[in-house]
């Protein structure tokens, strides 16, 4: 069976571990060549090292995706290494700083949480969408979550960045339907990554997610993946502007 995304050129975010890493992975195994890009070096070059070892082919930037000619060079490093841009996973982002209440959430929690899971997927949109436009089309998947679908007590700016995510995706989705770039998000519920291993460490936390999730078990950084690869496909070229659960149930509540 050939891959499904045989020749095509994958930019992953946030590709230095969890679902990033997992998802280059994937896109290594449907023939996708790579480039990686993390704010961790190291955990970068490892996805890296990983993707060669499996036979694929990929490279590593480091970048901040709050800085826009940072991204924009991390577009053209890309194209100059592999000529063009099929698809992107806009993947980088962090969880809370810590659990609060909304009317207790420091102002520098705030800036940061929305700079990095929202400014940042905006900013990697903008570049990747100019050059897709460039090329005649592309697939761009996003990175929200179950709580840019519902409320999640405690993280009113993660909540907030999740869901100007889901809305910027599915404006741009509108935007460029009929010039061939579709823009798609997966929306994880509880996933076993290191974002989740200070909750998943506590019992008692631990417990609740397990509880919030009707399939009984956190989600696997894979599971994930597969979701990301599916929407970068051909098999998916009538989805756009789809935020996709890979939640265990979470949603269906």
């Amino acid at each position: 069976m050939a891959a499904q995304l045989d020749g095509k050129v994958a930019l992953v975010t946030g590709g230095a571990s969890g679902i990033g890493r997992a998802t280059a992975l994937a896109f290594m195994r449907e023939g996708a060549r790579l480039m990686i890009s993390d704010i961790n070096e190291a955990g970068g070059r490892e996805t890296v090292d990983l993707v060669v070892k499996g036979g694929g082919e990929a490279l590593f930037s480091k970048a901040d995706v709050t800085q826009g000619p940072v991204v924009q060079a991390l577009v053209a490093k890309t194209v100059e290494a592999y000529g063009r841009l099929d698809c992107a996973f806009n993947n980088a982002g962090i969880g809370s700083p810590a659990r609060t209440l909304t009317a207790d959430c420091p102002d520098e929690h705030w800036h940061q949480v929305l700079a990095i899971n929202l400014t940042g997927v905006w900013l990697c949109m903008k570049h990747e969408i100019q050059q897709m436009l460039s090329q005649g089309g592309g697939a761009i998947v996003n990175t929200a979550s179950v709580a840019g679908l519902a409320g999640l007590r405690y993280a009113s700016a993660y909540v907030a960045s999740k869901h100007g995510v889901v809305g910027i995706t599915k404006t741009a989705a509108l935007e460029y339907a009929q010039r061939e770039i579709r823009v798609n998000a997966v929306c994880p519920g509880y996933i076993e990554t290191p974002m989740t291993a200070p909750g998943r460490s506590d019992p008692e936390r631990m417990a609740q997610m397990i509880a919030q999730e009707p399939i009984g078990r956190v989600g696997q950084p894979e599971e994930v993946a597969e979701a990301v690869i599916w929407l970068c496909s051909g098999a998916a070229s009538f989805v756009t502007g789809h935020t996709m659960t890979v939640d265990g149930g979470f949603m269906a509540q």
